[in-house]
């Protein structure tokens, strides 16, 4: 209430790009999943919600990921701890944009080095590195069903990977400029994207 900082999380060598918090998404949408049942009253809709939000954090403290022009990715457990849980170490470019599935399980980063990289949810351990950008990528959006990630890019691309698979599903071209953002629908169904070249563009799952 009064507007004090509570905790300084030290670690990064340059300055701080983006965070993501690992149960924005079950925040985001509350009760509302990728099947779209509307919840019958209030307090039906408070309990799906609240039991979304444990999904999501596996019933332990919220995790924080933060990615930075040194390189690096952080991961924190500010609720207990100062120190980091993980160092995550592999892009070769400053990273742009870092956000965890909607099951919390994954963690997905883009970078200037033209990759998307997968990573453990839970433990910030690197899984797998998803090439096919020809040019850095700015943003990424994950399917309501954490099954596929989406990357905008300055190739003027946009790129749909699997997670099963950690390989390219789909390639959407279209936009005549860089892709600067990028989200999908809590729904699943429909995917939107905003770039250089002053269009929006729908795109149909």
């Amino acid at each position: 209430d009064t507007g004090a900082v509570v905790r300084q999380l030290r670690g990064h060598g340059h300055w701080v790009n983006t965070l993501a918090l690992s149960s924005e998404y079950a925040v985001r949408t509350g009760p509302y999943d990728h099947k779209a049942e509307k919840p019958g009253d209030d307090e039906t809709a408070k309990a799906k919600a609240l039991e979304r939000y444990k999904a999501a954090t596996g019933g332990k403290g919220e995790r924080i990921i933060s990615g930075s022009d040194d390189f690096t990715m952080f991961m924190w457990t500010p609720g207990t701890s100062k120190q980091p849980l993980q160092r995550m170490t592999g892009h070769v470019q400053l990273i742009n944009h870092v956000l965890f599935s909607p099951d919390g399980r994954w963690v997905a980063s883009a970078s200037f080095d033209k990759a998307v990289k997968l990573w453990d949810g839970h433990n910030g351990t690197f899984v797998a590195t998803m090439r096919g950008h020809v040019g850095p990528v700015y943003q990424i959006a994950w399917s309501a069903d954490s099954r596929m990630v989406v990357s905008g890019s300055k190739d003027s691309t946009l790129k749909v990977w699997s997670v099963r698979t950690k390989k390219l599903e789909l390639d959407l071209p279209g936009h005549a400029d860089e892709v600067f953002a990028v989200d999908w629908s809590p729904m699943g169904t429909k995917a939107a994207s905003g770039g250089k070249d002053k269009m929006l563009r729908l795109w149909r799952h």
